[in-house]
């Protein structure tokens, strides 16, 4: 198959170079030289005033831009095919030989359900995508469980995968609904899939987790920001007071916080 592949790939190449190297479009610049030649003997025999000869002169150039440009012959000489499909050899010859070297001939195909075979014997070792790859299985196994759709919805998320995160809490919350993490986890993925903007779907989530954990901070973040873009300055201080409080002063957030605070105590 790959040698059937790089042929294909040679064919358009090898057409191109039997057809020859395209000399492009050009202006017939010897009949325009001899044209605006003539006029300037004219000129200097006196049989043309300067009037005449400047208006003459640019007619034959407005002429000459506006002409049809011809294509030129293409050039192809005997020894270029031979370049050509020399070089296709050596970039196949050269894949090859790297492969060989490097890649592993003999290694039988590896089906994307076994590597998830072994993805879940090593979870501690995985990334984002694959702990996502893990934990979708997991719940199509087990649909009900909402532990397992949870971890599905952060891996998401940690992948970059807002809209799949988004899918994976909404099934989380349709089993409790009470989870106020998961709300809170659902709002941060909406806010994300919207490109950072808190929408009217990611404040009514984030809502919903306060109005089941006062202290989710990360909620209380989000609607911060959202009151801010308002210009609810007092729905901002409500907010955000309380999270400041809850951060230690040292921490590098705390001051963020309460510098864009717009007004009142933040302490």
């Amino acid at each position: 198959m790959t040698a059937v592949l790089a042929a294909l790939a040679g064919l358009p190449v090898l057409a191109g170079a039997r057809r020859g190297a395209d000399a492009g479009e050009a202006v017939e610049l010897a009949a325009a030289d001899a044209e605006l030649a003539d006029l300037d003997r004219l000129k200097a025999r006196g049989l043309m005033d300067e009037a005449s000869w400047s208006a003459a002169r640019a007619e034959a150039g407005r002429r000459i831009l506006a002409g049809q440009r011809r294509a030129a012959p293409v050039v192809a000489r005997p020894l270029d095919r031979i370049w050509v499909l020399g070089g296709l050899a050596a970039a196949g010859a050269l894949a090859l030989g790297l492969y060989a070297l490097l890649g592993s001939p003999g290694m039988p195909d590896q089906a994307y359900e076994r590597r998830v075979d072994e993805w879940a014997t090593r979870l501690d070792t995985l990334q984002a995508p694959q702990i996502a790859a893990v934990a979708a299985r997991v719940v199509a196994e087990r649909p009900d469980d909402h532990e397992a759709l949870t971890m599905l919805g952060a891996a998401r998320f940690e992948a970059g995968d807002p809209i799949g995160a988004v899918s994976a809490f909404r099934r989380a919350l349709a089993l409790q609904p009470d989870d106020a993490r998961s709300w809170s986890r659902l709002g941060e993925s909406l806010v994300r899939a919207n490109g950072g903007a808190v929408d009217g779907d990611a404040e009514a989530a984030f809502r919903q987790a306060l109005s089941r954990d006062p202290n989710q901070l990360g909620a209380r973040y989000f609607l911060g920001e959202a009151a801010l873009s308002r210009g609810d300055a007092a729905a901002a201080r409500e907010m955000w007071l309380p999270l400041i409080a809850a951060l230690d002063p040292r921490d590098p957030r705390r001051a963020d916080l309460e510098a864009r605070l717009p007004s009142g105590d933040a302490r």
